[in-house]
């Protein structure tokens, strides 16, 4: 009977060898290089910027970019999922010290609209917006993956939550995708929209909502008995 996997061997032994290693961790390297030089780039121009702008900023040569990616919407690709991850992980260390899982839900579904308040820059947020829907377009799965990240940290204390009887969530799961949804539909509204009262105030309710369909208590203040 032939081996169903005959390069198996011969791939554990690559993954060893000191050559082969380098050779990953440079082309690891690269890729950071590009993705960060990308950032840049987006954070001033949104996607307008160029793949030779993007040669001289990340210092990799066109051919080795190409190697990585592609075409510039899988670089735009990697951009959103590094982004989306980054800002995640630095929720979560954020919400590290507060005591409970509501309370580290709130942070997480109020904060994300934090960067749209107090007159500030709006580049990053427009890139993201523009780029996040033409891209779901060409790579609806891949784009799927790049935000679940956040459900990831909603779900987690939404789980947390319901088993110390503070929400009552019909499914954790289902329930976390849809508030990313919504968190996501808001902040993609007010990167562009005008806001006509802080944003501050905006994120508030949006909690309120999300309490409610979490089977949370009403918040002080909403009129609810």
């Amino acid at each position: 009977m032939s081996n169903p996997n005959p390069t198996t061997w011969a791939d554990h032994a690559a993954d060893r060898s000191p050559s082969v290693q380098r050779s990953r961790a440079r082309s690891v390297q690269q890729a950071q290089a590009i993705t960060r030089a990308a950032h840049r780039l987006a954070s001033e121009k949104g996607s307008a910027f160029t793949t030779q702008e993007l040669t001289r900023e990340s210092g990799v040569a066109l051919q080795t970019i190409y190697r990585h990616f592609p075409s510039k919407d899988h670089i735009l690709l990697a951009l959103v999922e590094e982004i989306i991850a980054v800002q995640a992980a630095r929720m979560r260390a954020a919400a590290r010290e507060l005591p409970d899982p509501v309370g580290r839900l709130r942070f997480y579904i109020s904060h994300i609209l934090d960067g749209l308040g107090g007159g500030r820059e709006r580049t990053g947020p427009r890139f993201i917006t523009a780029e996040h829907w033409r891209l779901h377009q060409l790579f609806p799965d891949e784009m799927a993956r790049a935000a679940q990240p956040f459900g990831d940290l909603v779900e987690r204390e939404l789980r947390e939550a319901a088993a110390l009887g503070l929400l009552r969530p019909r499914d954790p799961a289902q329930d976390a995708w849809f508030a990313m949804k919504l968190v996501t539909s808001a902040y993609h509204h007010y990167a562009f929209a005008t806001a006509h009262e802080p944003v501050e105030d905006v994120a508030g309710r949006l909690w309120e909502f999300c309490l409610a369909a979490f089977g949370g208590p009403p918040t002080e203040g909403t009129g609810e008995a």
